[in-house]
């Protein structure tokens, strides 16, 4: 079951008829959301659910197991202690025992799943290459969808748990909601428990702004996604189709286009997913602010898929040292960061490559900062406008340089379309009428056009949300625009999402 479907609609629409009806009991809500979400993920495979509450079960008794404490008796207790802050009931180095049973168990499942064939396939290949001839063995199992989220979610809860910062949830279904809730499930954002938890726990309360932002963000991802991503998806697939002859202009084209269907898609997801949740009353943190108005490698990790970009600075750069250890094992810490954060995506060299490509970015940009310290602060200060969208067109050419490493099937597609992209070219191949590259050029620009516009107002203001601040009749006029849009230009209705493969 995918958001861009009447399958969805229909769904969601009983859903809320259903959460409406409960409102007063928090308890029978929270379990109808539990089923809603179970069924919503069954829906593709039924099977993926065992898998799912194997997740859950075995974070439950681990976080219960770490947070543990040791009963604290009158005598012991000063005047005005929290109870709850008694010392835990086992060592530390038991603790992290527990913690590593959390974190093999989720991570063995994920690599199991995604990553045994690749590591198979390279593994004889790299034997075949020395000369000792190897045949692989391969499981050939089906992905889970949505497996990479869910398990960078549930190992942020028990780490959490180890580290102080949360206590372990009492209650099963509360911590299951946490994991299963279907609005993120599938494709994120990737939640904290820290923040969702505690939503789950209290009774909601709907205001109608909250709706009615919600609804607008409904509105908006299904337009990015239906519109301008699943149009765009169809210029793309045919320049990087296996059989595809590559030419320079249509690669040119192409990488634009993927560089605008991958935000929109991923981002639209993300928008369908924040405005379901705020209908219901729960709120999630931004996930995409404006990411193609970086200026740098890291702006736009702050910009582009915040949730991840900040579990893999939270849970894997600062736990390796982060910036404290001196400049080289920083060096390292963010390439090491990055290529985990590329493998993330995908069990594919092209996605290795691509995480080594953004840390190489990230610790250029940190050299050239070292370098040119004193400088670079006061053109920071002082820059104007003209060069800061310099800066900011700039750096969108290496953004896309590396989206044609990531969208690549193989390493050896990337070789010909980058041969391609490099070799000489006539200017008017961009404009001959019945070239790819020439039609590419105006679908491109076409659909491109109301995202820029709107982006660029939001950039301008500093505001995401300056579409809800127009006077009526404006917006009004733009979300018609919008469905109209849908109904015209709306591409294949269910198309799935590029981020479910992931």
């Amino acid at each position: 079951m995918v958001f861009n479907t009447f399958v969805f609609a229909s769904f969601f629409c009983i859903v809320y008829l259903l959460y409406l009806a409960t409102m007063r009991r928090l308890r029978l809500q929270n379990a109808m959301l539990l089923a809603a979400s179970c069924l919503f993920y069954g829906w593709w495979d039924w099977r993926f659910l065992g898998l799912l509450l194997l997740t859950v079960v075995v974070d439950f008794l681990c976080a219960a197991t770490l947070d543990r404490r040791r009963p604290v008796g009158a005598a012991e207790r000063i005047d005005g202690d929290d109870p709850t802050n008694a010392p835990y009931r086992y060592s530390r180095r038991t603790r992290r025992v527990i913690l590593m049973v959390s974190i093999v168990a989720n991570l063995g499942i994920l690599g199991f799943f995604k990553y045994f064939d690749f590591f198979a396939i390279s593994f004889a290949k790299m034997l075949t290459t020395i000369g000792l001839p190897l045949e692989a063995r391969l499981l050939n199992v089906i992905l889970p969808v949505g497996i990479s989220f869910y398990t960078f979610q549930t190992l942020s809860y028990t780490i959490d748990v180890y580290r102080g910062r949360l206590r372990a949830a009492s209650n099963f279904l509360d911590l299951a909601l946490f994991v299963a809730f279907f609005p993120q499930l599938v494709a994120g954002p990737i939640v904290r428990a820290v923040d969702f938890l505690p939503q789950v726990r209290r009774p909601r309360r709907l205001h109608l702004p909250q709706i009615y932002e919600g609804c607008y963000l409904i509105l908006w991802g299904l337009f990015k996604k239906v519109v301008i991503a699943d149009n765009l998806a169809v210029l793309v697939d045919r320049a990087f189709a296996p059989d595809a002859a590559p030419l320079g202009g249509t690669v040119l084209v192409a990488i634009y286009a993927f560089a605008v269907q991958i935000y929109c898609d991923f981002s639209g997801y993300s928008d369908i997913a924040r405005g379901c949740a705020k209908t219901m009353g729960f709120e999630f943190d931004l996930n995409f602010d404006l990411p193609y108005f970086a200026a740098n490698p890291a702006d736009f990790w702050r910009r582009w898929h915040i949730s991840l970009s900040t579990w893999l600075r939270d849970y894997l750069y600062i736990p390796l040292g982060g910036n404290r250890k001196g400049h080289r094992r920083t060096c390292i810490n963010l390439m090491l960061t990055m290529l985990l954060g590329g493998l993330w995506h995908g069990a594919a060299w092209t996605f290795v490559l691509w995480g080594f490509y953004q840390g190489a970015l990230l610790i250029g940009h940190r050299l050239l900062i070292l370098q040119l310290r004193d400088w670079a602060s006061s053109w920071s200060a002082q820059a104007s406008a003209a060069a800061r969208y310099a800066a900011i067109l700039g750096f969108f050419q290496l953004t896309c340089l590396g989206w044609l490493i990531f969208r690549a099937d193989s390493l050896d597609q990337l070789g010909r379309m980058s041969a391609a992209l490099c070799s000489p070219w006539p200017w008017w191949i961009l404009h001959g009428a019945n070239s790819v590259a020439g039609t590419g050029v105006w679908t491109l620009a076409g659909y491109t056009l109301p995202l820029l516009i709107l982006q660029l107002a939001q950039y301008r203001a500093g505001d995401l949300n300056i579409l809800l601040r127009l006077p009526a009749w404006a917006r009004g006029l733009s979300y018609a625009c919008m469905f109209y849009g849908l109904i015209l230009a709306g591409g294949q209705l269910g198309k799935p999402f590029i981020y479910f493969q992931f």
